[in-house]
């Protein structure tokens, strides 16, 4: 992995800030919310008083001449894969830092906590094509690739296709995995991919916006370039400032019901805030859905 000086910088920045957080703050709630994939054979032992019957290994039982039950253990291994949109859109940020930036920072604190647990992590980025795979593998290195491909990555494409990211992780990874789709969702007719890989993972959508996605300032004619299209095209923002912001409101709302039809966890940040409350908040209700459940 060939880093420039400047990259390998900000990924060696990152790498202490996410791994300072997870032992501060997440490691625990990681592995509170992500349980294992199933159970596991681990021992037999003999009966005794108050055991589940059902449980009785019956050819065991017959070698021995007494009742042997079977012990099982939860497999606690985990596949974590991340969904990158690394679309143009991705490179626009009008406070602090560009959505591509916040999508590295919380890929990193959640693949590091992985990385705590010993589980697998891996990632697909995507424009309106599948820009890069790469297999989940345990180790600090992976995630270092995960991390540059976000930070450094040099696209095809410049559009959005969620559902062929998604499309392609159900075609290419068929057993159950813990999926983080990554996006501002700057796309439409993604509802029944969703659907479909939210019913065959563990689906937790990471919305980014800006805020000057959500207001436009009332400053007069103003230029506004499509990242995505290249359009551009002038704009009265006295006048359509209202308009900018119902536009908004109405595409959160068509979203928002969107995730909520696939039956998919909701993390929203934004490029102005820092991402670390809503991800704590996002484990604490989690965490309490899987107490009542």
């Amino acid at each position: 992995m060939m880093l420039d000086n400047i990259v390998e910088k900000q990924i060696r920045q990152l790498e202490i800030k996410s791994n300072k957080l997870v032992d501060e703050i997440f490691a625990g709630q990681y592995q509170s919310i992500f349980k294992g994939q199933g159970i596991e054979f681990a021992e037999v032992r003999e009966y005794q008083i108050g055991d589940d019957f059902r449980a009785i290994d019956r050819n065991v039982t017959a070698r021995h001449g007494k009742p042997y039950i079977k012990l099982f253990a939860e497999e606690r291994e985990l596949t974590i894969i991340f969904l990158i949109d690394i679309s143009a859109s991705q490179n626009f940020g009008g406070f602090g830092k560009l959505k591509s930036e916040i999508a590295a920072e919380v890929a990193a604190l959640l693949a590091f906590s992985a990385l705590k647990n010993n589980d697998r992590v891996g990632m697909l980025s995507f424009t309106d094509k599948v820009e890069k795979i790469i297999t989940p593998r345990k180790g600090k290195n992976n995630i270092l690739r995960i991390i540059n491909e976000i930070l450094n990555s040099k696209p095809d494409g410049t559009k959005t296709s969620i559902s062929k990211v998604l499309k392609a992780l159900n075609g290419i990874w068929r057993k159950k995995a813990i999926v983080f789709l990554i996006s501002d969702f700057q796309d439409k007719n993604y509802n029944r991919d969703l659907i479909i890989t939210s019913k065959r993972h563990d689906l937790i959508c990471v919305k980014i916006e800006d805020p000057k996605e959500v207001s436009l300032p009332q400053i007069g004619l103003i230029e506004m370039e499509d990242p995505e299209t290249k359009d551009v095209i002038m704009v009265d923002s006295n006048e359509a400032s209202e308009r900018f912001h119902q536009k908004n409101k109405d595409f959160n709302e068509v979203t928002n019901k969107i995730f909520k039809e696939a039956n998919a966890d909701v993390i929203n940040l934004n490029t102005n805030q820092s991402y670390v409350k809503p991800l704590i908040k996002f484990f604490k209700e989690r965490h309490l859905r899987k107490s009542i459940a």
